[in-house]
């Protein structure tokens, strides 16, 4: 008999007296409340704090801390879930212990980073981004979420929806980019897929939204660092996609650990509470990131492990991540209220996730053989991942490359197999994955030539390339510098175009992998030097989860496709796109810097009292610019091209002047008056030209996707409403918009057509 069974009878005997006083039908919520009313009534303090313990455990940890005597703990009502243990035989084994042999029977919640798939990997979540294709990300939440219940996990800490415009950043790798109104489409796609109409499905699971609050503004871009920003940006700038996640119904979040004005958000008050749950009405459970409560003590907020977790449990968290504090808190009965609102909230999601009725709804082992890493999975995260690669550059119509060519394949991350799925895949299985070489192979078959060398190390210092290469990720070759390059050199002689294969290991990317240089690495670079002697066509995939600077590179080389890290089907999807059976459509979500100097940077900046003129980007006195460098970013946002070329003409609007509940219509001709059918990412942007609060130079507010056949022309239409024209004020209450405004369209942040209107109240 499940626990919800044992108490369905006072539950039923509340509600029918509700019904005989004339009150109306019950809802569900009625129904969950009254249940949990009813469980938490027979609680002790000591289990109802154990409902807010989340301990790791299993063979795949991710951070130091180590969990001891889970089972004891479980049986004594001290652990509300755990996360990191994979499998259904495991998991099925501790929630019998929870539910057979604790006092209460109560369930436990299994979670773990299920960021960007499970055993079937997809592209990273910035690369995903630059699909600008909500459905793909949504796909890849459901086949994340079919995959992962299958193997007993309930609960993903996902989506990410740190907006970061600072490429130093490792952890931009996770993330939608720099601009939220791309971002919080993306956040809110991922959490439908993950959770869709049904948490009690088997094959749906509860999303995560994280890090609670502008993890992804940093100082200096390094991790766990301090964030501090006005209110204005933080609502205006940063805030959206969290917003949107919270919109979309996501069913948990996770607190950031960056200090924001002062407080680190796993105690900050003003987040969890007076936002979170006060302005935007989020009704789920907060979770503390990764020992984040026991970082308290570092942040200097607390002296100790008790005083931490009081104040965690009084800001509005409601779970800890394994610092195991908030159950040391049963001696304090001012807490009794705090430690209710956060049991009955870790309750209600279990409840949710049909837990209580079933607690062993996602143990079943037989859907291991036929939802985990299935051919239809496979197809789909190929699919997204030919959508996510960028073209930067394709000098005299390079690619696509011929099947009949001899390819030179030269590079470091060219037949490797453990790095193709990118940072934070942690139940991939690289056996299973094809190596670039092997894919590039099979799909020419006997018509063409793939040549192999390596070439170099990822870096020349070992030390350097074994921070860049682990969990696995390793990849070192033993030879001489001068041995690889020979090899590499004399292959190169015999191909007919060299294809380099170079770039970040993906654990170059990823939680605590800040850089300070963002250049392509020493020993890679001195290679495609020489490789560029040879007076060869040179067509290189940069690999990479972050903006990198690619300076040398634009000049030098014939063709730029970013890569990224495309998941466990890069090599196919790769293959695909070199030659020509995909055309390539991806935009960047977040623009490529020219140095680091440049960063933290962005296309929506504020203008200065002193801003470069229009059209000009070199050095001039006394304006807002660099000595050394333009202001312009190498690529910038929005940037991508294709195997084709897109013309835009004729753009117009329906109207010049928006009001009340009126609209209007943009519109704009685009033509492909290239050799290939493709697809255009049409995106549409505005300034408001005279604004208190200023606002940014320019803003996406809108964009589509337009697949056109050879000389094909189409007229894409937008519709204006006021409502995106506001913006947000230092409380994020909605500004509404007034006055005059550019309205843009383009192919990029850059080049753009404008015509002005303007709006009335």
């Amino acid at each position: 008999m499940t626990l919800r069974n044992h108490c369905a009878g006072l539950v039923l005997t509340v509600l029918l007296v509700g019904a005989l006083c004339g009150c109306t039908r019950p809802t569900e919520t009625d129904r969950m409340q009254s249940f949990v009313d009813s469980l938490m009534s027979r609680m002790t303090i000591e289990e109802k704090l154990g409902q807010l313990n989340l301990p790791v455990t299993g063979d795949i940890v991710t951070g130091q801390a180590q969990s001891s005597n889970i089972a004891e703990a479980i049986r004594a009502g001290r652990v509300g879930g755990l996360f990191n243990l994979k499998g259904v035989e495991a998991i099925r084994e501790v929630q019998r212990i929870a539910v057979e042999q604790s006092r209460l029977g109560i369930p436990l919640i299994f979670g773990m980073d299920v960021i960007h798939g499970y055993e079937t990997v997809f592209p990273i979540p910035l690369a995903v981004a630059c699909t600008w294709d909500t459905q793909a990300a949504r796909t890849m939440a459901q086949v994340s979420a079919k995959e992962a219940t299958a193997d007993g996990i309930c609960w993903t800490f996902s989506p990410m929806a740190d907006i970061c415009c600072d490429a130093r950043w490792g952890r931009i790798a996770e993330g939608f980019g720099e601009d939220p109104c791309l971002a919080s489409a993306m956040t809110a796609a991922m959490v439908q897929g993950y959770q869709q109409d049904a948490l009690d499905d088997s094959t749906t699971m509860m999303a995560c939204l994280k890090h609670f609050a502008l993890y992804g503004a940093a100082e200096g871009g390094r991790d766990y660092n301090n964030a501090e920003l006005s209110r204005y940006r933080m609502f205006n700038d940063y805030m959206p996609p969290y917003k949107a996640a919270v919109e979309a119904g996501v069913g948990s979040v996770m607190a950031s650990f960056n200090t924001v004005e002062g407080v680190p958000a796993t105690c900050n008050h003003w987040l969890l509470t007076d936002v979170l749950r006060d302005k935007w009405d989020f009704t789920g459970f907060v979770v503390s990131d990764y020992t984040g409560v026991n970082e308290l003590i570092n942040h200097g907020i607390a002296t100790d492990k008790h005083e931490a977790a009081t104040l965690s449990l009084l800001a509005g968290l409601d779970m800890d991540m394994v610092s195991e504090g908030l159950p040391m808190l049963h001696d304090d009965d001012r807490l009794l209220p705090a430690i209710d609102k956060a049991c009955r909230r870790i309750l209600e999601a279990k409840y949710r996730l049909g837990l209580f009725d079933n607690p062993y709804l996602y143990c079943d082992s037989t859907r291991r053989q036929t939802d985990i890493l299935s051919s239809d999975n496979r197809a789909k995260a190929r699919a997204v991942a030919r959508e996510s690669f960028v073209l930067l550059k394709n000098e005299n119509d390079l690619l696509p490359l011929s099947k009949d060519m001899t390819i030179a394949l030269i590079g470091p991350l060219a037949d490797t197999r453990a790095n193709m799925p990118g940072t934070w895949s942690v139940a991939a299985v690289f056996d299973r994955y094809k190596t670039l070489r092997e894919g590039l192979q099979d799909a020419v078959g006997d018509r063409g030539r793939v040549l192999y060398a390596k070439g170099c190390n990822l870096f020349y210092d070992p030390k350097t390339e074994a921070n860049g290469t682990m969990f696995g990720r390793e990849m070192r070759d033993t030879r001489s510098p001068q041995a690889m390059l020979n090899e590499a050199l004399d292959i190169a002689r015999k191909a007919d175009v060299i294809v380099a294969a170079m770039g970040e290991a993906s654990e170059m990317s990823g939680e605590c992998t800040s850089r300070t240089n963002l250049d392509m690495p020493d020993a890679q670079h001195d290679l495609l030097v020489e490789l560029r002697k040879l007076r060869k066509p040179i067509v290189l995939l940069n690999f990479s989860g972050r903006p990198v600077t690619l300076n040398w590179e634009a000049e030098n080389v014939d063709a730029i496709l970013q890569v990224w890290f495309g998941g466990s089907e890069t090599a196919d999807a790769l293959a695909d796109v070199l030659y020509g059976d995909h055309n390539p459509s991806g935009k960047l979500a977040v623009a490529f810097p020219r140095s680091v100097g440049q960063l933290p940077m962005t296309y929506r900046h504020y203008n200065t009292g002193r801003p470069l003129p229009d059209g000009k980007d070199e050095f001039s006195k006394f304006v807002s610019c660099y000595f050394d460098s333009p202001n312009t970013p190498l690529f910038p946002f929005g940037y991508g091209l294709s195997y084709t070329t897109f013309d835009y003409s004729d753009f117009a609007l329906s109207n010049t002047t928006l009001s009340g509940a009126d609209s209007i219509v943009a519109s704009v001709v685009v033509t492909n008056n290239g050799r290939r059918d493709g697809d255009e990412i049409v995106q549409l942007y505005i300034r408001d030209l005279v604004s208190n609060p200023v606002r940014p130079v320019v803003e996406l507010i809108a964009w589509q996707r337009v697949s056109l056949k050879q000389a094909e022309s189409r007229t894409v239409e937008f519709t204006i409403r006021k409502d995106m024209l506001a913006s947000f004020d230092a409380d994020g209450n909605v500004i509404a918009p007034e006055g005059k405004f550019d309205i843009m369209v383009g192919p990029n942040s850059r080049d753009l057509r404008k015509v002005e209107i303007e709006v009335r109240n």
